[in-house]
């Protein structure tokens, strides 16, 4: 477990709903960030675009204006709350990083207020609600983790949350734990059955993360329902259950549907404890997989 300089790791998760108005969304951000540290918080997952309202709802070219370069405003605030409170911030940016090309882009700030690392987001989703191919361009930095004083990070965003590929990769790389800003939520008019099952599916497929490359995994998702600006549909109520759990898939913590800081202890000790009674890695057949590198087997 290269770079960790204890053996356990105090994670706040903060999650919370997102107004119109993006300076009180950063100053009530600030706050829950302090306050996260003063009960002893050592490393700040934040969700996936935590100033402002979730912009992919539909399709609007005037969003362009609200993006920004890395490293630029949003790194350079989050440097500086990381430095005064000596901790490490994974943070979310739209970044705008030549004119006509923009990435969903995880930033990460170390205790000493320097950029460390980005990530830029991979997959890229286009469904109703979720047009982030009109915005993102797909990112280019790989699934590599950014090395911190709290670790190797494996920071992904949202969507890759779902590709067991991902995961692995960042595994492989020498991940420390996989950590996931998200913004993800139901349509205001499923079923409570529906919903059930894809929050379920969501907590599912991230626990196997976990379990399949013996990591801890912490996920930090919004809260609260966003108007669709077209007036087309309902919105989005973003379902929250921002969790962490241990490199066994163990619920460590979960939060609810409400505004909340989600504190939970990682005892960094239990990767190599786990790996080597269940050791996933060493028992790979990579001799067998070369079809995995194809968009589908067509025999």
């Amino acid at each position: 477990m290269a770079g960790f300089p204890f053996d356990k790791l105090m994670a706040a998760l903060i999650q919370l709903p997102c107004g119109a108005h993006k300076a009180d969304n950063i100053l009530t951000l600030e706050h829950k960030v302090r306050e996260a540290a003063a009960a002893g918080a050592n490393l700040i997952l934040l969700q996936e675009l935590h100033d402002k309202r979730y912009l992919c709802q539909s399709e609007n070219p005037t969003c362009f204006e609200e993006a920004e370069t890395v490293p630029g405003p949003t790194t350079r605030r989050l440097g500086q709350l990381a430095a005064d409170l000596r901790l490490v911030i994974v943070g979310s940016v739209f970044e705008k990083r030549a004119p006509g090309l923009y990435h969903n882009t995880a930033v990460v700030l170390d205790r000493d207020g320097s950029l460390a690392g980005y990530y830029r987001k991979m997959h890229i989703p286009d469904d109703p609600g979720y047009y982030e191919k009109f915005y993102f361009t797909p990112g280019d930095t790989g699934f590599r983790p950014v090395t911190t004083s709290a670790g190797n990070l494996g920071v992904m965003v949202c969507w890759d949350q779902w590709f067991p590929e991902a995961a692995r990769s960042m595994a492989l790389a020498g991940a420390d734990m996989l950590l996931y800003p998200t913004a993800i939520g139901w349509n205001p008019v499923e079923e409570h059955a529906e919903r059930k099952r894809q929050l379920d599916a969501w907590m599912t497929v991230q626990r196997g993360h976990a379990i399949s490359n013996g990591l801890p995994l912490l996920s930090c998702n919004r809260v609260g329902t966003e108007p669709d600006p077209s007036g087309n549909s309902g919105g989005i109520l973003f379902w929250g259950h921002s969790f962490a759990c241990g490199p066994q898939g163990e619920m460590l913590a979960m939060a609810g549907e409400t505004e909340e800081t989600l504190l939970v202890e990682i005892d960094l000790k239990r990767i190599e404890s786990v790996r080597n009674v269940w050791p996933f890695l060493r028992d790979r057949r990579i001799d067998a997989y070369e079809k995995l590198l194809l968009r589908f087997d067509d025999g």
